[in-house]
């Protein structure tokens, strides 16, 4: 049994739009079953603790309409409690985990590129050989990560994740901090993409990512993969 680090965004405004954002809840809870479900033991932090966001347009308000995974996870008192108080990254030691996990969610494009915590947390995950997953927008807990001979750690290796073609046809290529998929190919990473919201995985090096949230169930079939 491995034990996983999840980490989620806990950034709530959509640049100065004044919606509202957060983590998309699919792309936390398809994994989170394919992952405990194999055996595997899930933590899930976040950036400041406490109760993180989740982004209102990754939760349908019929529950007829939501994916299976987000109505298990919701209706699972031992699941649904670890999101009602996560410990702050800067409280976590990457010591006894042996996978990261980053989900996405737009708030991730402000919270996760720059942060110590997460490039500390991810950075030692690979350190002593252990996966790095994240997938759509959580590529971005990627961009400060590195090696231990200090290179970014997505150099030279074939990632995926929200491409720029899908940020613009959501029509947040100006509001968002960056573009994620450019970020990724500036720090040196093979990028591979493929046409808008089709699920798509690759796996390198022992990096797990995942291109949108139709990807989240391959993801996790990945990450379980990954860590046999």
């Amino acid at each position: 049994m491995a034990s996983v680090l999840f980490i989620l965004t806990s950034h709530d405004k959509l640049g100065d739009t004044g919606n509202p954002t957060g983590f998309y809840i699919d792309e936390m809870a398809a994994p989170y079953w394919a992952l405990t479900d194999a055996g595997h033991e899930v933590t899930i932090a976040s950036v400041k603790g406490g109760k993180p966001p989740i982004d209102p347009n990754s939760l349908d308000d019929d529950p007829d309409k939501r994916p299976e995974p987000v109505t298990r996870f919701l209706g699972d008192a031992t699941a649904s409690a670890k999101l009602e108080d996560t410990p702050a990254v800067a409280d976590v030691t990457i010591d006894g985990f042996d996978a990261v996990f980053l989900p996405g969610g737009h708030g991730t494009m402000w919270d996760f590129a720059d942060n110590a915590d997460i490039a500390r947390l991810v950075s030692g995950v690979w350190a002593k050989d252990g996966v790095v997953g994240a997938v759509c927008h959580g590529p971005a807990g990627l961009l400060g990560a590195t090696k231990p001979d200090g290179s970014p750690l997505v150099k030279g290796v074939r990632v995926n994740g929200f491409t720029d073609s899908e940020e613009k046809t959501v029509g947040l290529t100006d509001e968002v901090p960056y573009l994620l998929e450019s970020r990724l190919r500036d720090l040196g990473a093979d990028f591979v993409g493929k046409d808008d919201w089709e699920a798509f995985t690759v796996t390198d090096q022992r990096v797990v990512t995942g291109q949108n949230p139709q990807s989240a169930e391959k993801v996790g079939a990945a990450l379980v993969k990954a860590l046999a």
